[in-house]
Protein backbone atom coordinates (compact mmCIF):
# COMPACT_ATOMS: atom_id res chain seq x y z
CA UNK A 1 0.00 0.00 0.00
CA UNK A 2 1.90 3.23 -1.19
CA UNK A 3 -0.66 5.93 1.08
CA UNK A 4 0.78 9.28 -0.04
CA UNK A 5 0.58 12.07 1.41
CA UNK A 6 -0.43 15.47 -0.45
CA UNK A 7 -0.26 18.72 1.11
CA UNK A 8 -2.69 20.96 -0.60
CA UNK A 9 -1.39 24.44 -0.43
CA UNK A 10 -4.42 27.35 -0.86
CA UNK A 11 -3.45 30.05 -3.59
CA UNK A 12 -6.59 31.62 -2.03
CA UNK A 13 -6.85 34.80 -0.54
CA UNK A 14 -8.78 35.90 2.38
CA UNK A 15 -10.60 38.83 2.54
CA UNK A 16 -11.92 38.91 5.95
CA UNK A 17 -9.26 41.25 7.34
CA UNK A 18 -9.94 43.66 4.59
CA UNK A 19 -13.71 43.93 5.17
CA UNK A 20 -12.99 43.97 9.42
CA UNK A 21 -10.88 47.36 7.84
CA UNK A 22 -12.93 48.98 5.79
CA UNK A 23 -16.04 48.57 8.46
CA UNK A 24 -14.01 50.23 10.60
CA UNK A 25 -13.25 52.84 8.79
CA UNK A 26 -16.63 53.51 7.68
CA UNK A 27 -17.95 53.90 11.36
CA UNK A 28 -15.04 56.00 12.08
CA UNK A 29 -16.25 58.52 9.33
CA UNK A 30 -19.48 58.41 10.23
CA UNK A 31 -18.68 58.98 13.76
CA UNK A 32 -16.74 62.11 12.97
CA UNK A 33 -18.96 63.43 10.41
CA UNK A 34 -22.03 63.92 13.14
CA UNK A 35 -19.60 65.65 15.38
CA UNK A 36 -18.83 68.24 12.54
CA UNK A 37 -21.39 70.80 12.01
CA UNK A 38 -20.57 73.38 9.31
CA UNK A 39 -22.34 76.78 9.22
CA UNK A 40 -25.86 76.79 7.75
CA UNK A 41 -24.34 79.47 5.40
CA UNK A 42 -21.24 79.37 3.71
CA UNK A 43 -20.90 82.98 2.72
CA UNK A 44 -21.13 83.77 6.82
CA UNK A 45 -17.74 85.60 8.22
CA UNK A 46 -17.77 84.41 11.95
CA UNK A 47 -16.01 86.40 14.60
CA UNK A 48 -12.82 84.70 15.94
CA UNK A 49 -12.46 83.19 19.52
CA UNK A 50 -10.51 81.30 21.53
CA UNK A 51 -13.18 79.28 23.22
CA UNK A 52 -15.03 76.39 21.12
CA UNK A 53 -17.89 75.05 22.12
CA UNK A 54 -18.89 71.28 22.17
CA UNK A 55 -22.20 70.73 22.90
CA UNK A 56 -25.02 70.09 19.94
CA UNK A 57 -27.23 72.52 18.94
CA UNK A 58 -30.45 70.79 17.76
CA UNK A 59 -31.26 73.49 14.99
CA UNK A 60 -29.25 76.33 14.31
CA UNK A 61 -30.03 80.27 13.43
CA UNK A 62 -27.98 82.26 10.58
CA UNK A 63 -27.95 85.99 10.14
CA UNK A 64 -26.10 87.37 6.96
CA UNK A 65 -24.45 90.51 6.07
CA UNK A 66 -27.67 91.36 4.94
CA UNK A 67 -29.58 90.84 7.49
CA UNK A 68 -31.68 87.83 6.41
CA UNK A 69 -32.76 84.96 8.72
CA UNK A 70 -32.09 81.42 8.12
CA UNK A 71 -33.66 78.95 10.38
CA UNK A 72 -31.78 75.18 9.98
CA UNK A 73 -30.14 76.49 6.26
CA UNK A 74 -33.81 77.15 5.25
CA UNK A 75 -34.50 81.46 4.52
CA UNK A 76 -37.99 82.38 7.12
CA UNK A 77 -38.93 85.50 8.11
CA UNK A 78 -37.80 86.97 11.78
CA UNK A 79 -41.56 87.12 13.16
CA UNK A 80 -41.71 83.37 11.94
CA UNK A 81 -38.71 82.20 14.03
CA UNK A 82 -40.39 81.98 17.75
CA UNK A 83 -43.22 79.49 16.48
CA UNK A 84 -40.56 77.52 14.31
CA UNK A 85 -38.55 77.15 17.01
CA UNK A 86 -41.22 76.43 19.71
CA UNK A 87 -42.30 73.19 16.95
CA UNK A 88 -38.55 72.28 16.76
CA UNK A 89 -37.69 72.23 20.35
CA UNK A 90 -41.39 71.13 21.76
CA UNK A 91 -39.85 67.36 22.85
CA UNK A 92 -36.21 68.27 23.65
CA UNK A 93 -35.52 68.30 27.09
CA UNK A 94 -31.62 70.17 26.58
CA UNK A 95 -32.14 72.52 23.84
CA UNK A 96 -29.56 74.17 22.32
CA UNK A 97 -29.63 76.63 19.23
CA UNK A 98 -26.42 77.53 17.06
CA UNK A 99 -26.26 80.97 16.19
CA UNK A 100 -24.22 81.57 13.12
CA UNK A 101 -23.95 85.16 12.46
CA UNK A 102 -22.01 87.29 10.14
CA UNK A 103 -19.42 89.64 12.13
CA UNK A 104 -20.72 93.02 10.69
CA UNK A 105 -24.30 92.18 11.69
CA UNK A 106 -25.23 94.66 14.55
CA UNK A 107 -25.49 93.18 18.19
CA UNK A 108 -28.93 94.72 18.59
CA UNK A 109 -29.72 92.16 15.70
CA UNK A 110 -28.26 89.15 17.81
CA UNK A 111 -30.35 90.80 20.66
CA UNK A 112 -33.58 90.22 19.31
CA UNK A 113 -33.12 86.38 18.68
CA UNK A 114 -30.94 86.13 22.15
CA UNK A 115 -34.86 87.37 23.76
CA UNK A 116 -36.46 84.68 21.87
CA UNK A 117 -34.48 82.20 23.43
CA UNK A 118 -34.27 83.28 26.85
CA UNK A 119 -37.90 84.04 26.85
CA UNK A 120 -38.38 80.02 25.83
CA UNK A 121 -35.37 78.67 27.99
CA UNK A 122 -33.25 77.78 25.18
CA UNK A 123 -29.69 77.80 25.61
CA UNK A 124 -27.89 79.56 22.83
CA UNK A 125 -24.69 79.41 21.39
CA UNK A 126 -22.69 81.49 19.58
CA UNK A 127 -20.56 79.61 17.03
CA UNK A 128 -17.31 81.35 16.17
CA UNK A 129 -14.62 80.32 14.52
CA UNK A 130 -10.22 79.98 15.85
CA UNK A 131 -8.37 82.46 15.91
Amino acid sequence: MALKRRSKVDSGFSMSSMTDIVFLLLIFFMITSTLVTPPANKDLVLPKSDHQVSAKPNTTISINKDQKYFLAGEPIPFWKIERTLKEIMANEPETYIALHVDESVPFSIVGKVRDIAIRNKYKLILATQPK
